[in-house]
């Protein structure tokens, strides 16, 4: 009788464990599903937001890249000339319109080749000629090239000689004759084809070999533009 009432407790208490069991799992289901809900999908609905924002934020940029044109570039030409018909060549993408501006009016446009090339002939303006381009495509245009400039000046330099004269004779005694005279800036002054030396203040010398009998002196002025200017003189030596 004791052990059949033993038993029956027994049983009760597995039965009410389990039962507790029961409960305290399904309640833990119940506290997991909510904290899924509550937290797990807004976690996956910002990181899915997160990559389509990213792939989004990608896109106006790779546009942007697509959009972008590169500045032309201008090849070299001389600082100065003489003459007012000049070559201006250059590269850029292929087959950009290529604008011309000369002292920042736009005078002239062409076509860059396949590869990227162009050429334009144009006229300058006496005195300094500022020259950059764009290009073109579409409605998009790039920046300014490199900026160049040049100077058109067709006027010849100055040459004033102060010794010797034309015609100047010197004694047996003289082997050497100092030929002096002024000129403009940025000129060069050869004697016989010999750089003379000129000064701060364009004032040049040269000291000149002299030959008994007569001697050919010949002088030249040339500035950047390729200008030039001449003068002979004749100057004799006793024998």
């Amino acid at each position: 009788m004791k052990k059949s009432i033993s038993r029956s407790r027994l049983s009760r208490r597995l039965e009410d464990q389990s039962k507790r069991n029961l409960f305290l799992s399904i309640l833990g289901i119940i506290i997991v599903f909510f904290l899924v809900i509550k937290f797990g999908i807004p976690i996956l609905v910002n990181f899915s937001l997160f990559i389509s924002g990213s792939k989004t934020s990608n896109s106006p940029a790779n546009h942007s890249t697509t959009d972008f044109i590169a500045a032309p570039v201008i090849n070299t030409p001389p600082s100065a000339t003489n003459s007012a018909e000049i070559i201006i060549s250059g590269t850029s993408s292929s087959e950009y319109t290529i604008d011309l501006y000369i002292n920042g009016s736009n005078i002239d446009k062409t076509q860059a080749d396949n590869e990227g090339k162009f050429i334009f002939r144009t006229t300058l303006n006496p005195g300094e000629n500022e020259i950059k381009t764009k290009a073109k495509k579409d409605d998009k245009e790039s920046d300014y090239s490199n900026i160049i400039n040049i100077i058109l000046n067709n006027k010849p330099p100055m040459l004033e000689i102060s010794s010797p004269s034309d015609g100047q004779s010197f004694s047996k005694d003289q082997e050497n004759l100092e030929i002096l005279g002024t000129t403009d800036d940025n000129v060069r002054i050869t004697v016989n084809g010999f750089w003379a030396i000129i000064d701060e203040n364009n004032k040049f010398s040269y000291n000149l070999h002299l030959n008994e009998g007569e001697n050919q002196i010949r002088i030249e002025a040339i500035d950047q533009s390729g200008n030039k200017t001449e003068k002979q003189l004749k100057v004799t030596r006793s024998q």
